[in-house]
């Protein structure tokens, strides 16, 4: 096929790269902490680790895996902690030892970390002990064997660390009790002797993460990304920004947690290629405070969604700052709206760069050029090694201009979903090309523009929600007979969840209805709005239709 978007790759970037490079991503880990060892790699709360440190104790950390805890390549540990110094640590220790990263979000019901930890089979967890409670109600119903804790100040010096541990758990109460016998904390497992890690060989085919992911509906399923796609992701990404960035030289702000897989890769594992320095925000929710550290450091880039750099914007002392440095903003995770990218160039006289992916691409698979000067409404172009097609339901390539579903074909796409081999097919089409799920046309000159999305998914604030799992949840109400989710546009977070109900008895109210969604949901997931029905909108055949009921709410928007 013509690969149009080629002519349009700013100077110096390449058309394909070198895949064989490296031999796995432990390889690109272990070549940075040689070479930039004395430079920072992760601040935060005041603490830096430089790239030495973090060879150190990430050695510790997968030594103590293999010969305390037994564990072999290919098993799977779970990660379950905000944006931490511990979170580095612990992932590239698991990696370095052969195992398997799961992600896991912090704020996730017990109904919800049930599912991911025996779905993967996860045998070890790392969890921050304000999360245990959580572990705790579950702990009986899952394989997990070992459990290691840390506390928010654990890589902090004394006596910091010891005070901000105290003030978290005593004053401000944010470590509900709990008791999981046999756990080690974190620091005991790096003050062990475990003697010597020994990273198994390790190729492109080997898993490295199970990344979770509701992908087109229903239920969270684990991508497996492996190393060979990650590797591939992070010389593509290189690739990209080979114009903007310097050596040793990059201070990113990562604000989005790194379980997520934009944060993880885009700014982790790509700025550790570059020997750059994260400076990790563990609550970016707390604005004041995040413009605050901002004024503390002379950062040339930082990631984040729509959503974070509008509230940034509308944050007191945010326009005060010094963006001399600033040489890259890259938005994704949720469609960057225009007015959000208009402003932040006013404010920071740089502009902001639209990029596009899923988990199943780990994730970066469309950008901006990153000499792009303005804002155009494009996804960007298909990056190096990365194929873009316009299909039709069939799987047939549309010509130019034509609107079909965008399917992606290059070495990050996952290698499938883990033990679901029908989901797997799904997803594919019969030359390979991942199905994205998402509608959109190429222009002329290589650059794709969204116009719709095929599933039923709802995107909030960067966040996949599955209308699928929301209803199910619905329904477990005993006075809840029918239920339907849907999106609806929101200022903040782009969509927020709307929950239509049909009541099988006449007393179920709404605030009944959100109340239990909130006891199995996380906060993102929970509807914002629910409204009651005598009955849902259905085909001949009994399949509710939420089309039906989008068009609604979008009819009334408009009048």
């Amino acid at each position: 096929m013509e690969k149009a978007w080629l002519n349009s790759y700013d100077a110096n970037v390449v058309h394909e790269i070198d895949l064989d490079a490296y031999e796995s991503l432990c390889a690109i880990i272990e070549t940075s902490c040689k070479q930039f060892a004395a430079n920072p790699a992760f601040t935060n709360m005041g603490k830096s680790l430089t790239y030495a440190d973090i060879d150190r104790l990430s050695q510790r950390f997968g030594a103590y895996l293999q010969h305390q805890l037994g564990l072999k390549k290919g098993d799977r540990v779970a990660v379950m902690m905000p944006n931490l110094l511990q979170y580095p640590i612990a992932i590239l220790g698991i990696l370095r030892a052969g195992c398997v990263v799961v992600n896991v979000n912090p704020l996730y019901t017990p109904r919800e970390l049930q599912h991911q930890l025996s779905d993967a089979g996860v045998s070890t967890i790392v969890i921050l002990e304000n999360f245990a409670t959580t572990l705790q109600s579950v702990i009986d119903d899952v394989p997990v064997e070992n459990i290691i804790t840390t506390q928010i100040g654990d890589m902090l010096n004394f006596p910091k660390s010891a005070v901000t541990n105290f003030v978290v758990k005593r004053v401000k109460k944010m470590v509900p009790a709990f008791s999981l016998p046999g756990a080690i904390s974190f620091n005991a497992v790096l003050n062990t002797d475990a003697g010597v890690l020994q990273t198994p060989p390790l190729t492109h085919d080997d898993l490295a993460f199970l990344q979770y992911t509701g992908g087109t509906t229903g239920v969270a399923k684990g991508a497996m990304l492996s190393h060979g796609n990650l590797v591939a992701n992070l010389l593509q990404s290189g690739a990209w920004m080979v114009n903007e960035t310097r050596e040793g030289e990059e201070i990113i702000i990562t604000a989005l947690p790194l379980y997520h897989i934009f944060s993880l890769t885009a700014n982790c594992l790509t700025f550790m290629k570059f020997g750059g320095e994260n400076i990790l925000i563990t609550n970016p929710r707390d604005f004041p405070g995040f413009v605050k550290e901002l004024g503390k450091h002379q950062f040339t880039a930082i990631t984040g969604v729509n959503t974070l750099f509008n509230a940034l914007l509308h944050t007191p002392g945010f326009d005060q700052l010094d963006f001399s440095s600033l040489r890259l903003t890259l938005g994704g995770g949720m469609a960057v709206q225009r007015a959000v990218a208009e402003k932040w160039q006013a404010v920071t006289g740089k502009a902001l760069v639209e990029a596009y992916g899923l988990t199943e691409t780990s994730p970066a698979a469309c950008i901006n050029p990153m000499s792009s000067t303005a804002y155009n409404g494009s996804i960007g172009l298909p990056i190096s090694s990365t194929v873009v097609t316009v299909r039709d339901d069939d799987g047939n390539e549309l010509p130019q201009g034509e609107v079909g579903e965008i399917c992606i074909s290059g070495p990050q796409v996952m290698q499938g979903y883990w033990q679901r081999e029908e989901a797997t097919r799904e997803v594919f089409t019969e030359d390979g090309a991942l199905r994205t799920g998402d509608m959109g046309r190429m222009d002329e000159r290589g650059y794709t523009y969204i116009t719709d999305r095929k599933k039923d998914m709802i995107l909030v604030s960067g966040f996949n929600v599955y209308p699928n799992e929301l209803e199910d949840v619905a329904v477990m109400h005993p006075g809840v007979s029918e239920a339907a989710a849907i999106g609806v546009p929101d200022d903040k977070s782009g969509e927020v969840v709307k929950l239509f109900v049909v009541c099988s008895d006449g007393s179920t109210t709404a605030e009944q209805v959100k109340s239990h969604c909130k006891e199995h949901l996380t906060g993102y997931k929970i509807p914002r709005f629910i409204e009651l029905r005598d009955e849902l909108p259905k085909t001949n055949v009994g399949k509710i239709l939420r089309r039906e009921l989008r068009d609604e709410e979008l009819a009334k928007i408009k009048q």
